[in-house]
């Protein structure tokens, strides 16, 4: 663990979105909470009440599971979400890791949790390698568009012939991968055990056949990019300021988290759906006013002209600004247990903006096991995947998800219960796949 405090100056810190996700019992806990010990992410009391309890169950070493297990029990009591988000920082970068339950009819979880992640790691059992979960997991994964990909081979220490195991898990992952659309750049396999710390923080001498960096590192060293694909400002409106006080008499501004791009004062901006031009006068926060805003920043904008918006309306680039879209195909993942049937009507929230949606054809359904099409399904069921047409009465303003994954991305709503239904991405997300048996 030395070397791990040795590493370059907190000043070149930087925050990376990580997110978990694997079958039930290949170790997943036991990795997470193997990283917030490593990284000294937990408080002392922590440790000593972890380690109590592992004496209590006869155990020679702290089980670093109950690090998240308790949370996770407290989760199937209906007290936290579904989703965890855990937080750790080495000397080179801070980490947000959203951790997410392993069982199959948690598909939505995953969907959740990798959303807005830029590496995700997924877990394998050595003992067991690539399963249909994992399969599952990596295509749900590929039609997010999480950019880079991690495999942790868990429990190598249990198998006999380790290399060899690590080598044809290896094989097979790199073949699945690539007919999803990653580079071989993007994904590497690493040999882990989350119970000893083997190749966590610290390089393991058990495991010689792998000359690579441990999970740590490649974490630390990763390039990682908020953006991959540029576009021009998209900052959907979530409220209209207007105090009317003595103060602030005339005070408009329109206040939200920039979702893409960016903007400085001066800049010529389009009223999305409306196509009303104007500039930005003045960036404001409440620490003051801004030279410029770049994605994921919360502010208000003044406009210089008195312009018509209201919440859910998209302030854009005039250059490059997005079509509003009334009528689009999107591929969704399909999370109620009530199936998807053409000719439902839903909700459809994007952005800010919440309206009403018929759902048309249903064109394709993917198998993620086989990686192939199933043309023209009769319906979707809980976690399947497929595309579809889609029928707004409120016009949205979104790029397409392989664009961009926040102005891409949309919820299918329930409108008597208000439960979610579907994520969904604007756009044939399926056309990065390599599928086979089309009929």
């Amino acid at each position: 663990m030395s070397d791990l405090h040795e590493r370059s100056p907190r000043s070149e810190t930087q925050l990376l979105r990580l997110a978990t996700a694997g079958s039930v019992d290949d170790g997943k806990s036991t990795l997470v909470g193997r990283l917030l010990f490593d990284t000294k992410s937990v408080l002392a009391d922590q440790i000593d009440a972890v380690t109590r309890a592992s004496v209590d169950k006869g155990l020679s070493t702290p089980d670093l599971s109950l690090l998240v297990d308790g949370l996770r029990a407290e989760r199937e009591q209906g007290i936290t979400i579904d989703v965890a988000y855990r937080y750790f920082a080495t000397p080179r970068r801070s980490f947000v890791l959203a951790d997410t339950p392993g069982h199959v009819q948690y598909t939505r979880n995953t969907v959740s949790g990798a959303s807005t992640a830029q590496l995700v790691i997924l877990l394998v059992d050595a003992r067991k390698g690539v399963i249909s979960q994992t399969r599952k997991h990596a295509a749900v994964l590929s039609l997010l568009g999480v950019p880079k990909l991690v495999l942790a081979v868990n429990k190598i220490d249990l198998v006999e012939d380790p290399a060899t195991v690590f080598a044809n898990i290896s094989a097979e992952f790199n073949s699945l991968t690539r007919s999803l659309g990653w580079s071989s750049d993007d994904v590497l396999e690493i040999p882990v055990s989350a119970l000893h710390g083997d190749n966590v923080a610290e390089r393991s001498q058990n495991t010689p056949y792998y000359d690579g960096p441990t999970l740590i590192e490649h974490l630390e060293s990763v390039p990682v990019d908020a953006e991959p694909h540029r576009v021009g400002l998209r900052f959907p409106v979530q409220y209209v300021i207007r105090p009317r006080t003595s103060e602030f008499p005339d005070y408009r501004g329109y206040a939200g988290q920039i979702a893409a791009g960016e903007t400085r004062p001066g800049d010529e901006v389009v009223i999305l759906p409306s196509g009303v031009r104007t500039t930005v006068e003045r960036i404001d926060t409440a620490d003051g006013e801004l030279d410029a805003a770049h994605a994921g920043r919360s502010v208000t904008i003044v406009l210089a002209d008195d312009v018509d918006v209201s919440r859910g309306d998209v302030i854009a680039s005039a250059t490059g600004a997005p079509e509003p879209l009334g009528e689009f195909d999107a591929t969704v993942c399909w999370l109620a247990e009530k199936p998807l049937r053409p000719g439902a009507r839903l909700l459809l929230k994007h952005g800010t903006k919440t309206t009403q949606a018929i759902v048309g054809s249903l064109s394709e359904r993917l198998d993620e096991q086989e990686l192939s099409s199933d043309p023209n399904p009769e319906s979707l069921e809980l976690n399947e995947i497929g595309r579809i047409s889609v029928r707004v009465a409120d016009p949205i303003v979104a790029d397409d998800y392989t664009v961009n994954r926040h102005t891409g991305s949309f919820l299918l709503i329930d409108p008597a219960g208000g439960n979610t239904l579907a994520a969904g991405l604007v756009g044939d997300a399926l056309s990065g796949i390599e599928l086979g048996n089309r009929v």
